[in-house]
């Protein structure tokens, strides 16, 4: 049964259009512990006008991924749950969308293509609505868990003419929205001037994350032109988090922007 179509995608373009900041809580099924999670925290979720709730990582088997997003949907059935795969394994019509990604910033054939090949037929079976996107590793130099499994090393944030140019050839590759990311739990950020060159140059919107573990990062992400932030470590650690970001980018729309 199709789904409501451009839903996620006519969401993200209006906070791109409108100068918004949009927030989303990237969830990996290999890692969350739905009992960390009370009750309290979900009901909350309704009144903090979070826009995204991605679902993926590192696990590849998808068994569990329909139950856990059906886990979500049950105490957010308001927030779309978009899929952030770590494999064609991910693919669940459970969602509301999936970010269709190529790691264009690293030269491993099975993430630029390979795996997208092998996930094209679920994903059009699937009835989701589908988002290309640009996927970037962005950092400091270090190595995370989606370096080592990618087996692709970060672009280094003081190669700015390469990042940009990988973006570019993403936006002429047909792809719609940038993902640039440091990586899960990351000590490093994307660099704030690459944040800002890249939204300049390619007037897309653009999706950052990795390493995002206070409110201060999530501000020069906002500053520099990020269109929606991806926080997930931090939340784990502390669900608390989510909360003071979501009160944050209310106040930073609300003061900060005009109508």
């Amino acid at each position: 049964m199709p789904k409501q179509q451009r839903k996620v995608s006519n969401a993200i373009q209006q906070l791109f259009e409108n100068k918004k900041k949009g927030v989303a809580w990237l969830i990996d099924p290999g890692k969350f512990n739905p009992n960390s999670i009370s009750d309290v925290f979900w009901a909350n979720l309704h009144g903090l006008e979070l826009d995204l709730i991605l679902v993926g990582g590192s696990q590849d088997e998808s068994s569990d991924l329909g139950e856990l997003i059906q886990f979500i949907k049950e105490r957010t059935s308001s927030i779309p749950v978009v899929l952030f795969p770590g494999s064609y394994q991910q693919v669940c019509p459970e969602a509301d969308a999936i970010l269709f990604m190529s790691l264009i910033s690293g030269r491993n054939p099975e993430y630029l293509i390979s795996q997208q090949v092998r996930a094209s037929r679920a994903t059009q079976n699937s009835g989701l609505e589908v988002l290309p996107t640009a996927y970037l590793l962005v950092n400091d130099g270090e190595i995370c868990s989606v370096h080592r499994k990618s087996e692709t090393l970060p672009i280094s944030n003081e190669e700015l003419d390469l990042i940009l140019d990988t973006a570019l050839a993403g936006k002429f590759l047909g792809m719609n929205y940038c993902y640039l990311d440091a990586g899960s739990g990351s000590s490093s950020t994307v660099a704030p001037a690459v944040i800002r060159a890249v939204s300049s140059e390619l007037q897309l919107p653009l999706i950052v994350g990795g390493g995002l573990n206070k409110l201060q990062k999530i501000h020069q992400c906002f500053e520099a032109g990020a269109d929606v932030v991806v926080i997930g470590n931090q939340i784990e650690k502390d669900p608390g988090f989510l909360t003071e970001v979501l009160n944050f980018k209310k106040f930073y729309n609300e003061e900060l922007h005009v109508n």
